[in-house]
């Protein structure tokens, strides 16, 4: 067993290392071809507790041309099961499914004791098709800060900004926590939600870091729950100064590769720095791995990748969050549905990984629907009823 897992260790940094080198060829697809960007990301008629901003265009013509992969057998693949074989109501399934195909929903993948039970494809749609996840990036952005703690590379959730940032030693800055941008209660001004713009405001700053760093305070860091992909984007800054390495670079040698992830790419600004907030393109049953990996502790074959009690504090109320929504752990939200605890990521135009610990239940939904929160209202009402 130990030589099989050192040949397979060797096979993954040979990959890593041939995608670095290979260069870029060939034409990378597009996901607008099956997720269109709308020309107003929020329309007026559209209804929620609360829309997170929206991320940018997320099609692949004005990002950087990722390295190009080569996806070879892997001994790291899912196992696939029968619903009825799993607990599962197969005519409530069939129910959720319905009204899935009804709307603007792309792909789903449903897990259930750590195989996939059932897929959803909308037409033109296949298990390889990748899609873009928006602020579902936090949480692995997350789940990177706690590998970084980990391993030596940041001390603690209290290590200041300060620490990392010369820029903000002895400015009103230097005291906020990783902590704090965790769980968007850094007192940096923001306004993502709602009528917010400033994600949009961010994204055309001609440098992301001054941007954020120049909004002026507006409460003590702690103080107040305040979404805010700048705060995401400060971690993702501090990581890059900590380990000398950019998230991506880092998440594929910590995160990505060990798992057998490998068709993922992630956008970098003009600066160098990985997007903290958004801008991973994933397919679903990627994602979906990254939702077991939670669920299982941080497990994933008998590797620990995340740190078991970073994956238990993140999943843990650690700030109050927002009404509709749920409580904040860090960077992952919080809610209760159908009498069942559960955690899950979320991002813009209905991206979701929830995990339901005592179902055992992972599934990831892609969509392009107009309200963020109807995946997540047809997932609690129609999937969840499924497994009682």
């Amino acid at each position: 067993m130990i030589v099989l897992k050192a040949k397979i260790a060797t096979f993954l940094s040979v990959v890593m290392l041939a995608a670095v080198f290979a260069g870029c060829t060939g034409e990378a697809p597009s996901i607008n071809e099956v997720t269109p960007v709308p020309e107003d990301y929020y329309p007026a008629d559209a209804e929620s507790p609360g829309l997170p901003e929206g991320p940018d265009d997320p099609s692949l013509e004005e990002a950087p041309e990722p390295p190009r992969f080569v996806i070879l057998p892997m001994p790291l693949d899912w196992e696939f099961g029968d619903p009825e074989d799993h607990g599962v109501d197969t005519e409530q399934l069939e129910a959720f499914l319905d009204v899935v195909a009804g709307r603007d929903i792309y792909s789903v993948v449903i897990v259930r004791n750590g195989v996939i039970i059932s897929e959803f494809h909308a037409e033109g749609i296949t298990e390889h098709t990748t899609f873009g996840i928006t602020s579902c990036t936090k949480s692995i952005m997350g789940a990177l800060i706690g590998i970084a703690i980990e391993r030596g590379y940041i001390s603690d959730v209290d290590a200041t900004l300060g620490e990392f940032l010369p820029e903000v030693v002895d400015t009103d800055k230097q005291d906020i926590t990783i902590r704090h941008l965790l769980g968007h209660s850094s007192g940096i001004r923001w306004r993502e939600w709602g009528a917010g713009t400033m994600f949009r405001d961010l994204q055309d700053s001609e440098n992301w870091l001054n941007f954020i760093l120049e909004q002026p305070m507006e409460a003590a860091p702690g103080e107040h729950f305040n979404y805010s992909s700048g705060g995401s984007h400060l971690l993702s800054v501090v990581l890059q100064r900590s380990t000398d390495r950019t998230a991506v670079d880092f998440a594929f040698e910590h995160l990505f590769l060990p798992m057998g992830i490998m068709n993922v790419r992630w956008r970098s600004n003009e600066q160098g720095y990985t997007d903290g907030g958004s801008g991973i393109i994933m397919t679903s049953r990627d994602l979906a791995r990254f939702g077991q990996l939670y669920l299982d502790g941080g497990v994933w074959d008998d590797t620990q990748i995340v740190p078991a009690w970073w994956v238990e504090e993140s999943t843990q109320t650690q700030f109050a969050g927002a009404p509709g929504t749920g409580t904040h752990g860090f960077h992952w939200w919080i809610t209760r549905f159908g009498g069942y605890d559960l955690f899950y990521a979320m991002g813009a135009w209905g991206q979701y990984i929830f995990v339901v610990p005592e179902l055992n239940l992972v599934t990831v939904i892609n969509s392009r629907t107009e309200n963020t929160y109807e995946p997540q209202w047809i997932f609690r009402d129609y999937l969840i009823p499924a497994f009682e």
